[in-house]
């Protein structure tokens, strides 16, 4: 039996869920991607960012127009502006992330060179150019990042930009809670740099949204539809009004209303 996900991202198999790609416009993110743009990605936390990607990823995949890789850098957190730990995590997230073996190989002498600070550049180049399809990148958890790291991988994305898509990912997505346009970002030297100046090159920003009052509706009779277990009148109200719609806090009153309550 399905039920109400509040861990990690949705699975058609084992959640009541809502499409992940209609909730962040698939049409508008292809046309982003056709164009050669790279963009933010942004939402509160448990709000189905991942989820969505996840299934962006696997979409453009089976559309077979490209090669899309979705990698979390959240990792790299722990190595504060330790440059070298950090770009050395998101090139071994990488490997993991690509099915190419040759290229998985590259990327480890890449990652225990003595000079992988720069390396993501490079690990890119290689990715890119052993696809026969343009690579479409998403970063998850970019935000995790802070100081010198971020501004790294963010000048290191930049560096590549005018080699697309034969020797550079066509787009890129990164992912977070904030747009990084927004940040400022303050280096070990104390220094203040804005995530535009870092990272000048995004033309957009999407904001993934709460769920409205139909959503939330739509998500609890995937219940009533599954189980035969029917809302009372006024449910569907009343679960909108104390979560605005907030995807976690949605599942988190059906789960309980659901599982937890004996008495249901």
């Amino acid at each position: 039996m399905k039920f109400f996900n509040t861990a990690g991202p949705v699975t058609p198999i084992k959640h009541y869920l809502l499409d992940p790609l209609r909730r962040i416009e698939v049409y508008e993110v292809l046309h982003l991607i056709d164009q050669w743009k790279y963009f933010i990605l942004h939402a509160p936390r448990q709000t189905g960012k991942t989820s969505s990607l996840l299934a962006l990823r696997d979409y453009l995949n089976e559309r077979d127009e490209y090669y899309a890789v979705y990698m979390n850098i959240e990792a790299g957190q722990a190595g504060r502006n330790d440059i070298e730990f950090v770009i050395k995590t998101a090139i071994g997230e990488l490997s993991r992330c690509i099915e190419n073996t040759e290229s998985r190989k590259l990327l480890y002498d890449i990652a225990h060179d003595q000079n992988v600070g720069d390396g993501l550049t490079s690990a890119l180049q290689v990715i890119s150019e052993s696809s026969k399809k343009p690579v479409v990148l998403m970063i998850d958890e970019i935000d995790a990042l802070v100081g010198d790291s971020l501004i790294s991988v963010l000048r290191q994305i930049r560096a590549g930009y005018h080699k697309r898509p034969g020797s550079f990912p066509q787009s890129i997505i990164l992912c977070g809670v904030r747009d990084i346009q927004d940040y400022r970002i303050h280096t070990s030297d104390k220094e203040v740099i804005t995530g535009g100046s870092a990272f000048n090159i995004k033309p957009e920003s999407l904001r993934l949204g709460n769920f409205s009052r139909a959503e939330v509706e739509e998500l609890l009779l995937q219940h009533t539809t599954e189980t035969g277990q029917k809302f009372e009148d006024g449910v569907f109200d009343y679960v909108f009004d104390q979560t605005d719609g907030q995807p976690w806090l949605v599942n988190a009153m059906a789960y309980e209303a659901t599982w937890k309550i004996r008495a249901n």
